[in-house]
């Protein structure tokens, strides 16, 4: 098992990439969750404001007979 994990003496540069790699792809993840929480934030946001111009002008234009 110790072979395995030593990996011919390369062991120390092929785990630490492994590593490298690991803790990008989480960094990765973790910005696109951020993003995607903010995108949807400032979309509801968006809306809620768009809704409110909508039933002014509703309020504003008479109604037909």
């Amino acid at each position: 098992m110790s072979e395995f994990f030593s990996m011919g003496g390369y062991g120390g540069y092929i785990w630490g990439s492994y590593a490298i790699t690991a803790i990008a792809m989480i960094a990765l993840l973790v910005a696109t969750l951020r993003s995607l929480r903010n995108s949807r934030i400032e979309r509801d946001q968006l809306e809620a404001v768009l809704q409110s111009r909508r039933s002014r002008r509703n309020k504003k234009t008479p109604k037909a007979p």
